[in-house]
């Protein structure tokens, strides 16, 4: 499955960038992984967009160095509660006091001889010594191999404190969710976020069809896993760099989630639609919606930056698409040309992200409750401008990848008390077998409430109106 006049790689294998012209000393995956840490935890950098970079930059490193390198990042991040915890517990030093580079250090070393089974304690310890050798910290590295060696005798002693270093969630977040769900509904949540977690892709099968795509991926050596909830949304592991995927590469796959996926679905796509997509980057929903029309209609994704509108344009090109464009549009500044030109509006907007912390653990660190308010706050703002671009029983999605019932189930009730909308029953839109997984069956009043653990998709709220004919 190649585009015409590629070749096809041999044996099987996954395309790779070229090692020939790469430095001659380059750093090893323990520095890389450093290097990504530092910029996630000390600079709070986004960790999936650091990490991409990386790993696009030191392509030419063999998998398993390129495997190491994600699996000590996304776990150090996850556990990282838990790691810091364990530090205080072993060290005079406290880690605020700590240099960055050794903070660092000590939490990448901790999560080796903690959660990987396959690294020896031994190896973990003198790893971490020598790395902060090379960083230029020789005077310590006695204080971190000591660290780290006591914690590696006494690893099997430890036991957390409460839930929220046991479950690597800050307190305010179990505050708020366990009055909510529960507390087994919680835990059932919050473990799934310290799961590793498969890449989700969806097939676009109107460009190939389905066996040819899974055989295709299968051939390059990708464990290919059904989603259970959609034929178009499979899980995969086993993949070394999705760039070198042929179908990827020919526009066959599109990483979303099966969650996001499910807000196209629920959408109830009529071919012809014109469709507006106000917050669309990276414009995983848009592209499924150009599909779903099957050649018709058009589909306009906007956002609120030039570099954000490449990452759309950059799917575009690779979907083979034409009925969908992109364009720089901030949500907050009404457009009156598009006033009543929407037969579908999608509004997935900017969110606190809190059903998908198993994907981008840094979030659970960087977001508080106060930020949450806000957010709601901005989702109305923006909601109070674009739903006017609906024409009269038209419809509007709102959804969000958060849990977070100010911005979810609040902001749809607000929708129905403010704006000229009733709710769409979501019966048919949304299947039993889905259901099953929800806490409460709210599919006949217009929105559904994914929890994560409770199936294999994101945290993720969808919402479905329809405009009144009357009162504008």
């Amino acid at each position: 499955m190649t585009r015409p006049g590629s070749r096809k790689p041999e044996n099987g294998k996954q395309r790779e960038g070229k090692k020939a012209g790469s430095p001659q000393r380059m750093p090893d995956a323990r520095e890389i992984a450093a290097d990504i840490l530092m910029e996630v935890l000390e600079k709070k950098q986004y960790s999936h967009v650091v990490l991409l970079n990386a790993l696009k930059k030191y392509q030419y490193l063999e998998k398993q160095e390129r495997s190491f390198i994600k699996r000590v990042v996304d776990g150090t991040l996850e556990r990282l509660m838990q790691i810091d915890f364990i530090i205080e517990s072993f060290s005079s030093t406290p880690l605020r006091k700590m240099k960055p580079t050794v903070r660092t250090i000590l939490r990448m070393g901790v999560y080796q001889i903690c959660y990987m089974d396959r690294v020896p304690d031994s190896a973990a310890c003198n790893e971490a010594v020598k790395l902060t050798v090379k960083r230029g910290f020789s005077g310590l590295k006695g204080f971190v191999n000591g660290v780290l060696r006591n914690i590696a005798r006494k690893k099997e002693e430890i036991s957390w404190p409460d839930d929220s270093v046991r479950y690597c969630l800050p307190q305010w977040i179990l505050g708020q969710w366990e009055p909510e769900y529960g507390r087994k509904a919680v835990q059932v949540m919050a473990e799934s976020f310290l799961r590793e977690r498969p890449l989700t892709v969806r097939m676009n099968l109107n460009q190939a069809p389905r066996e040819e795509i899974l055989e295709s991926l299968r051939e390059q050596g990708v464990e290919v896993i059904e989603s259970g909830y959609s034929d178009q949304v499979v899980f995969l592991k086993n993949v070394d760099y999705l760039e070198g995927l042929d179908a990827f590469a020919d526009g066959f796959l599109q990483v979303q989630d099966l969650s996001s996926s499910l807000a196209g679905d629920a959408a109830g796509v009529k071919e012809g639609s014109h469709v507006i997509d106000v917050c669309g980057a990276p414009g995983g929903k848009s592209l499924h919606i150009a599909e779903l029309l099957n050649g018709t209609g058009m589909v306009e994704v906007r956002d609120l930056s030039e570099s954000k509108i490449a990452l759309v344009e950059d799917n575009i090109r690779r979907s083979g698409l034409f009925n969908i464009e992109a364009r720089v549009q901030d949500a907050l500044e009404f457009d009156r040309d598009s006033e009543e030109t929407a037969d579908l509006l999608i509004a997935d907007l900017p969110c606190s992200g809190l059903g998908i912390m198993g994907r981008k653990p840094d979030i659970r660190y960087n977001m508080t409750r106060e930020q949450t308010l806000a957010l709601a706050g901005l989702q109305r703002e923006i909601l109070s401008v674009v739903w006017r671009y609906v024409k009269p029983g038209g419809t509007m999605v709102y959804s969000t990848c958060t849990i977070d019932r100010a911005e979810n189930e609040e902001n749809a009730a607000w929708i129905l008390e403010n704006l000229p909308f009733e709710p769409v029953d979501l019966t048919e839109r949304i299947g039993e077998e889905l259901a099953k997984t929800l806490c409460r069956d709210t599919r006949k009043e217009g929105y559904v409430q994914l929890l994560p653990g409770f199936y294999p998709g994101d945290g993720f709220f969808i919402s479905v109106f329809r405009r009144k004919e009357e009162g504008r």
